[in-house]
């Protein structure tokens, strides 16, 4: 099972701090977590760490943190090929300050325009591609090149760019924020009616299999008709860098391996959750072994 990831990489730096900062104090940081980051870039790696065939197209500079992201591929076995290298940029960059009484990050991003592929015709057969949207033309012509390959898109930012794509794909896995800015219509937790109609709303504009991330609240979805919301597992949270690009990465694992729709979402879920009790991205991403073994042990089945 062959599978291309196409999309953004970036560079994140995290930082742990006690409580948020203030304007025009200084901290010191005790110990930072550094590694690549990016939705695709990151679901990549969980796909090699957990021995798929993976390849990933995306972009970055010639210098330190562009070396880096490319010997964590090669340690996890994820094929370079379509990598490129920007000699005339750096290598995009996160950073993400982490408050560590409530586990939320707050992440600067530095991303430049010039970091986009050249090559937008990737010359590779698969059986499954998944999108983050970054790379528009790209991601077109690898759909159109394979066409009978299953596709999946990570769906984050509302752009018209990226609801476009989404309508190409077999299954839209999108943010809440993508969500309710295309439906038009605000979740609200304690009235289900807002919930069905986002939802349906979705069913009508883009006639796929649809995953809404809910973050802590879990994911919602439809299967045989009936839309539902599988919870996300409990954890104390550390850092919830990256979980929605891990829910990503796990989810399609799922799908390349035949298995159904509930237990894509059901190991997503756990390993999405799993890895908001670690500070980082590819830092937080649990050994399939340890992930089946947590799920045993909360008696969830994920085949």
């Amino acid at each position: 099972m062959k599978i291309l990831c196409i999309g953004h990489a970036s560079y994140d730096i995290s930082m742990p701090i006690s409580e948020y900062p203030t304007e025009n104090k200084k901290y010191r940081v005790n110990g930072k977590i550094e590694g690549g980051g990016g939705p695709a870039c990151t679901a990549a790696y969980l796909l090699g760490k957990w021995g798929m065939e993976t390849y990933f197209a995306g972009v970055v500079g010639n210098d330190l943190y562009g070396t880096r992201i490319k010997t964590e591929y090669e340690t996890v076995g994820v094929n370079t090929k379509y990598l490129e290298t920007n000699y005339e940029d750096a290598t995009d960059t996160s950073f993400i300050i982490i408050n560590q009484q409530t586990g939320s990050r707050t992440i600067l991003s530095n991303v430049s325009e010039k970091m986009q592929l050249t090559n937008k015709s990737i010359d590779l057969q698969v059986d499954v591609i998944l999108i983050d949207g970054h790379e528009y033309e790209a991601s077109k012509q690898a759909l159109m090149l394979n066409k009978s390959a299953i596709s999946i898109i990570d769906a984050g930012r509302p752009t018209e760019q990226v609801i476009e794509l989404a309508g190409k794909v077999k299954y839209l896995v999108c943010s809440k924020e993508f969500a309710e800015t295309v439906s038009g219509v605000q979740i609200d937790y304690t009235n289900t009616e807002t919930i069905v109609k986002l939802y349906q709303t979705l069913k009508e504009k883009f006639n796929n299999e649809i995953i809404v991330t809910l973050e802590a609240h879990g994911a919602l979805y439809s299967i045989n008709g009936e839309i539902k919301i599988m919870p996300g597992i409990k954890v104390k949270a550390v850092d919830t860098t990256g979980a929605g690009d891990i829910f990503h990465g796990a989810f399609t694992y799922a799908i390349a391996n035949n298995r159904s729709l509930e237990s894509a979402i059901k190991l997503a879920n756990i390993t999405a959750g799993l890895s908001a009790t670690k500070v980082g991205s590819r830092n937080s991403i649990f050994k399939y072994e340890d992930v089946e073994i947590y799920a045993k042990n909360i008696n969830e089945s994920i085949y």
